[in-house]
């Protein structure tokens, strides 16, 4: 029955990582809105951070993140001349509250120079009032590092390293112009790990390439037996009307929807024999891990990383791109690096664009994250919460499941619970509390 579903639920529905979904920012949010909003928070709030740097020394031809490739260094050193403008405005706006989280993503962290690490370390350390018990992650490259950068990163305080694969077979490697063997992975995660690294993460992806059933699996199978604390399993989105990058890849040797479906659960039944926890509908983690107690005590949330139990008060994000959030909304920095820089050295501020939440939107977000969290959505919970401002979401999701002619959905007992067979297609179903969707001319990436 679900390979039928996963032939019909073809549509594409956004990720969920945000509501509303980043189509949908507009300009009418300013940096004087987010300076006015980060004052706002309540002196206590606790922060998490997001740094993101936009550069690759090669061009990964799945990627679909923000980023541009450099064969020199020094468009890197300007760079951190403009984060640094950016980190000390924002510093100053957020005050003593204290950062528990601090995340680098790219592009490649893992580009930086031994010197550059341990500087913008300390840049972000003289601007915000870092917790004791931080939570530091970094996005490694394999092909980045060498031993004086491991030693490096534990120096500034790294707790959990993350690392892409995406497969290990050859032919599927060179399809997406990232050649990186099983052995250079090992070798990574044992060096994380001898520096005193306590957490490993690693990203897979299925719909790739020439990628096969078997490989997805083998691929699985060889991620598990490094023993990463996390894994997620993404499904490759093909957007080259986004990426332009991704032109270079055949679509011909692209797997169909029901390939797709096959291998993302052939590879997510090998992780759970491995001994993983199933996490929402494409994280995985080891019993131990907090992501998975979350997961059993209802604590689950999702943010622009995917699954994660951070439910700080305000993410924000600092570089090219990077997307923050708040009670009051979301915002977003300028995309093109060249201009981000600009306006970052002539004190203008980076933000670009944002949306104010309204109070629908908060409920519809909510309502949308612990359907993708939790599988359900309690109906009791929902008007305990936000009272008559329920309403309308609830008659959303009732005729979200009377219309559902698939079996992904049930109402059972005042909620609305997602089947067994539905929990990979939820995105699918959340898509019906999604006031948005119609709205604009937004393309999203297929739901499975």
């Amino acid at each position: 029955m679900s390979e039928e579903i996963a032939i019909k639920l073809t549509k594409p529905v956004p990720r969920y990582t945000s509501y509303p979904t980043a189509p949908h920012f507009h300009t009418g949010v300013d940096q004087n809105q987010y300076l006015t909003w980060l004052g706002e928070l309540p002196e206590n709030a606790e922060l998490s951070l997001y740094l993101h740097l936009p550069f690759c020394d090669r061009l990964c031809w799945f990627c679909g993140c923000h980023t541009k490739q450099t064969n020199r260094y020094s468009p890197i050193t300007a760079y951190i001349e403009s984060l640094a403008a950016e980190i000390a405005t924002i510093g100053a706006a957020a005050g003593n509250r204290p950062v528990t989280a601090l995340h680098w993503g790219g592009g490649s962290p893992s580009l930086l120079s031994v010197e550059d690490i341990a500087r913008t370390s300390e840049m972000l350390r003289a601007a915000f009032h870092f917790s004791p018990d931080l939570t530091f992650s970094v996005e490694l490259d394999p092909n980045d590092m060498s031993d004086d950068k491991y030693a490096a990163w534990a120096a500034a305080g790294l707790s959990r390293a993350s690392i892409g694969v995406q497969d290990f077979d050859p032919k599927v490697q060179e399809a997406i112009n990232r050649i990186q063997t099983f052995e250079q992975t090992r070798h990574v995660a044992e060096s994380v790990r001898a520096v005193g690294v306590t957490s490993l993460n690693i990203d897979m992806l299925y719909g790739l390439p020439h990628q096969t059933l078997d490989g997805a699996v083998a691929t699985a199978r060889q991620v598990a037996s490094l023993r990463p604390d996390r894994i997620a399993l993404f499904g490759y989105a093909h957007v080259p009307w986004m990426k332009k990058h991704q032109n270079m890849i055949d679509e011909a040797a692209l797997p169909n929807s029901l390939e797709r479906y096959r291998q993302s659960q052939a590879a997510a039944a090998e992780l759970v024999a491995q001994g993983y926890d199933r996490i929402g509908f494409d994280h995985f983690a080891l019993p131990h891990d907090s992501l998975a107690i979350a997961n059993r005590t209802g604590k689950l949330h999702r943010n622009f990383q995917g699954y994660t139990v951070d439910n700080h008060a305000a993410l924000i994000g600092l570089g090219a791109s990077a997307i923050g959030r708040l009670p009051q909304g979301y915002i977003q920095n300028v995309v093109s690096t060249h201009d981000y820089m600009r306006r970052a050295l002539d004190g203008r501020g980076a933000v670009e664009k944002g949306v104010a939440l309204t109070d629908d939107d908060r409920v519809r977000g909510h309502a949308i994250e612990r359907l993708l969290c939790d599988f359900a959505l309690d109906f009791a919970e929902l008007r305990e919460k936000f009272g008559v401002l329920a309403e309308p979401v609830i008659a959303d999701a009732i005729k979200a499941a009377e219309d559902d002619p698939h079996g992904i959905a049930r109402l059972l007992h005042g909620r609305l619970e997602i089947t067994a067979e539905g929990k990979p297609f939820a995105r699918s179903l959340a898509a019906g509390l999604d006031a948005y969707l119609q709205v604009g001319p937004a393309r999203y990436s297929k739901a499975v």
